[in-house]
């Protein structure tokens, strides 16, 4: 009992020397002793945070532990792993808004936030999102695929103007027919920006038998899906590094494009990235 009198007040003078207090002491005791329980898991959890360049959160990095190692881990072990080693996810921001009043006919909400397709080119969306780097603007106009969430096509232009949106269109409308789905009755749903309402915008779809749909006015979360890619795209690779040029910012987000769609898993693709979970479709319906 006079021993451990004396461990503690020992420990006590210790603290009270380092400026630390019992609780966090302990609290750092522990995490090592659960750290060391889980080796190989801590490496294997720090791989994959690594090389994915800090983008994975606890979900993803379970779902690759246990694809790629053969883990029988759960989600709850490696998020506390991730707490005791301090890696985080970063932080989503706003978008650029592209409405800009009245500027011509607004089609109807077919689309109604039903985001699920049974198969590819089903259904599209579409927006405009915005980049500001040292004052000079880059804008960013994709179509994604809401059967897999693939990026099928984009531009990238230094002003949001027509020009930019008809060149996305033509390299998804390429797209839909390499993939022998240009009979597909396709939905193309956006917001009610202004290159949407331009007669020659919609005229376009109807020529290759696109049904448009739109957003109701001020109801974000009726695209909500190309939204969310924004959201992660701009958390993942703009708000995590300083850009010197707009050049440099195109480039790096073609980069992430390409892995967004080709090596980025998705939960509710199983584990899936967009492209795997696509040849996996095919394969199994062929």
């Amino acid at each position: 009992m006079i021993t451990e009198l004396r461990r503690q007040h020992k420990l006590e003078h210790l603290l009270h020397l380092a400026g630390l207090a019992r609780s966090s002491y302990y609290y750092h005791t522990q995490s090592i002793s659960f750290l060391d329980k889980y080796t190989d898991l801590v490496e294997n959890v720090k791989l994959i945070y690594n090389k994915n360049k800090g983008l994975y959160g606890y979900r993803r990095i379970t779902l690759t532990l246990r694809k790629k190692f053969k883990a029988a881990v759960n989600f709850k072990t490696v998020a506390k792993i991730m707490r005791h080693l301090g890696l985080r996810s970063v932080i989503r921001v706003k978008k650029y808004k592209s409405y800009k009043g009245d500027v011509g006919k607004a089609a109807e909400n077919i689309l109604k936030r039903d985001f699920k397709a049974g198969q590819p080119h089903q259904k599209w969306v579409t927006d405009v999102t915005e980049f500001n780097v040292a004052g000079n603007k880059l804008y960013l106009s994709p179509v994604m695929d809401l059967f897999n969430g693939e990026i099928i096509s984009y531009n990238l232009s230094s002003s949001a103007n027509y020009k930019q949106i008809l060149d996305m269109l033509e390299k998804a409308f390429k797209r839909r027919k390499n993939d022998n789905k240009e009979h597909t009755e396709t939905i193309l749903h956006s917001d009610q920006g202004w290159q949407y309402r331009l007669q020659r915008y919609q005229k376009k779809l109807k020529e290759n038998n696109i049904t448009q749909s739109m957003s109701r006015k001020g109801n974000c979360l009726d695209n909500a899906i190309i939204e969310n890619f924004f959201g992660v795209l701009k958390s993942e690779l703009f708000y995590v590094k300083k850009y010197t040029s707009i050049l440099q910012l195109a480039k790096e987000i073609k980069g992430y494009i390409k892995y967004y769609n080709n090596q980025r898993i998705r939960i509710n693709l199983n584990g899936m990235s967009p492209v795997e979970y696509r040849a996996h479709y095919i394969k199994n319906t062929a």
